[in-house]
């Protein structure tokens, strides 16, 4: 099958395009036929050797961990999925990914792809979804009436969580650049802030929930905005301060699991016309390393997808 594969870290330049074997689905796995992956910053990461105690690599590598595509083999003890299906997954970090004609993933991680979208837009969901997912509601504990911050709005996660923070009846406040105001707006936030125009940590104040993908300086500013009681919910490294601790706030920090039973509940509320996939950019599989520069630049609204099978 064709490939991109890594033989050592290093930058976009260590991608390259080759013949790998097609992987053999084990008893609980599935086989599973790519027609897109998303591209997410955790995919550079990998790439650059960052994390290596969390993320082990053997080389070669098939980076890539967002997938929708086509059941094309079922293990021997999975009954739940048949030849044919369409899911989407995100798989397992730490096994070779889906920048790649076929990957094998546990059964277990996958889930029925929603059905009124197409494989592009399916494979920019898993990650970034269950990320503002579990974010807000698993360890955010959103509730409907609450206000909520969401840093990044624009981005991957943040364009979900906008999303599902209004789904839920909360009120949205998404930080951003200029150029994005209408965009996040559009996605139901009641109050945009251009980040590079105005000091979000001047202007709010009583927040019940800050959700924060970009850590350091924005997440100390954080806790002015927060109320009493608070939480602060992180993807980068949580750090308490003076503040946080005078006001009680809760800080966590947290890497999404993969958990299909959620993706089932995202599929629903695509498939209801509540929540949509965002694609900035869409790149074929070949151009790997210039879908990861972009993503590394972070200034794509929503999703970087690669296409591996065209769909008419």
């Amino acid at each position: 099958m064709e490939a991109i594969r890594i033989h050592s870290f290093g930058g976009p330049e260590v991608l390259k395009a080759e013949e790998a074997p097609t992987p053999e689905p084990g008893a609980d796995e599935v086989l599973i036929k790519i027609y897109a992956s998303g591209v997410n910053p955790v995919d550079w990461k990998i790439r650059e050797g960052m994390n290596k105690e969390r993320f082990p690599t053997h080389f070669p590598l098939i980076p890539g961990w967002d997938l929708s595509g086509v059941i094309e083999k079922t293990g021997r003890d999975v009954n739940n999925f048949k030849k044919g299906d369409e899911v989407y997954s995100r798989p397992d970090l730490t096994k070779n990914g889906t920048y790649a004609e076929y990957v094998a993933v546990k059964a277990s991680l996958v889930a029925l792809k929603p059905k009124t979208i197409d494989h592009v837009h399916a494979a920019a969901v898993p990650l970034a979804g269950l990320t503002a997912w579990q974010g807000l509601f698993d360890y955010g504990k959103l509730k409907a009436g609450e206000k909520v911050l969401i840093h990044a709005a624009s981005g991957g996660v943040g364009s979900f969580a906008v999303q599902f923070a209004k789904w839920k009846g909360a009120y949205v406040i998404g930080t951003t650049s200029e150029k994005n105001i209408d965009f996040v707006k559009s996605l139901g936030a009641d109050e945009v802030i251009d980040y590079k125009k105005e000091k979000f940590e001047e202007r709010l104040k009583n927040i019940d929930l800050v959700f924060d993908t970009l850590g350091g300086e924005i997440q100390e500013k954080s806790f002015h905005v927060l109320r009493e009681g608070g939480r602060l919910i992180t993807t980068v490294k949580p750090e308490s301060t003076d503040e946080s601790k005078s006001k009680h706030i809760r800080v966590e920090g947290f890497s999404a699991n993969s958990i299909p039973e959620e993706l089932t509940q995202i599929a629903g509320l695509i498939d209801r016309g509540k929540i949509k996939p965002i694609v900035g950019k869409v790149f074929p599989l070949e151009q790997a390393a210039e879908a990861q520069r972009l993503s590394k630049e972070g200034h794509v609204r929503g999703k970087i997808v690669l296409e591996v099978v065209h769909e008419k």
